[in-house]
């Protein structure tokens, strides 16, 4: 295990079952349970926790402690580490796709497993964190994912008995216009039972990354590249482009068909488009910390099929029936 937080402790070894609920969370705070084999870092995240959010903390020290806590009190979500003794966190993120598919799991990544946070997407991971951005990113992450999470948990009684259903819808270059979409999409996914509550939040996060780069990518040619310095310069060349024209006039173009086999999601922008041929790999290692491969590579895990057109302004992703 390396420490890659900058910072290093002595801490007395601690117990499997390590629970620790900062008082100052209130009882319907969200529950967060953190996977790590090393205090130290156990420690160091737990602070990076209370400073990102209200949440209650536990603590597991390896994969099969956190199965038995989950099976005891399923958390809202699980923050594991990738090498550990006993269960390393791939494969706990397996178990718990398998045994408790409405806990979403984010795994914490540290340079040089890159390709092990790849085959956890795969696996079910609803996402990843590399441990350097821990600092910046952990609180907008875990919240991205319990929000999707506790959506698909307060539909899931509402709607029954749909057979399929084709919407088309036109977008202003708005990113608040996403998280409503997205939900009037979940529940079309839900109700049809194309697949379960946890392919829902990962189709949700696929369908949300697509969409925001239709808007700031396509729609208003905005690079990532700004996010490199710190997402200001990215925003600010954004919330411009929206009142300028030709920006401001472009429209996102979304069609949804959604039957009891498969979900198709097309998504297209009006901007000059691109090169698809010219993408790079998004899970090479030089590519995973960068802000312009992150959207694509959940794209990519979460969905069963990805297509552009030719000139890169439409993308087409599809989700078979999961049984």
């Amino acid at each position: 295990m390396t420490t890659q937080f900058g910072a290093t402790l002595d801490a007395p070894p601690s117990p499997n079952f390590a629970p620790s609920t900062p008082s100052a969370a209130p009882h319907n705070a969200p529950t967060v349970l953190l996977v790590d084999d090393s205090s130290v870092q156990r420690r160091i995240v737990h602070s990076l926790l209370d400073a990102a959010g209200t949440w209650n903390i536990i603590q597991a020290t390896d994969g099969l402690s956190a199965l038995r806590m989950i099976e005891q009190a399923p958390p809202s979500l699980v923050l594991t580490d990738v090498y550990m003794p006993k269960m390393d966190g791939l494969v706990l993120v397996e178990q718990i796709r398998d045994r408790f598919p409405s806990v979403p799991v984010v795994l914490m990544t540290g340079h040089g497993n890159e390709q092990t946070a790849v085959d956890a997407l795969k696996a079910g991971a609803s996402d990843y964190i590399p441990k350097r951005a821990m600092v910046t990113d952990l609180g907008r992450i875990l919240e991205r994912v319990l929000t999707n999470a506790r959506a698909e948990s307060d539909r899931v009684r509402l709607l029954s008995g749909m057979t399929g259903r084709i919407s088309r819808f036109k977008l202003e270059n708005d990113a608040r216009l996403v998280g409503p979409l997205v939900a009037q999409l979940r529940d079309d996914l839900l109700a049809v039972g194309v697949c379960n509550r946890h392919g829902l939040t990962r189709i949700a996060i696929a369908l949300e990354e697509a969409l925001v780069n239709a808007i700031y990518h396509g729609n208003l040619e905005v690079s990532s590249k700004l996010k490199e310095n710190g997402d200001e310069p990215f925003l600010a060349l954004a919330r411009e482009r929206r009142t300028r024209s030709p920006f401001a006039e472009r429209r996102v173009h979304v069609v949804a068909r959604i039957t009891p086999a498969k979900a198709t999601f097309v998504i297209e922008d009006e901007g000059p488009g691109f090169d698809p041929t010219s993408l790079p790999d998004p899970t090479t290692p030089e590519c995973l910390d960068r802000p312009s491969g992150r959207g694509l590579l959940l794209i990519r895990s979460f969905m069963d099929d990805v297509k552009h057109n030719a000139i890169g302004n439409r993308i087409t992703i599809t989700k078979y029936r999961s049984e």
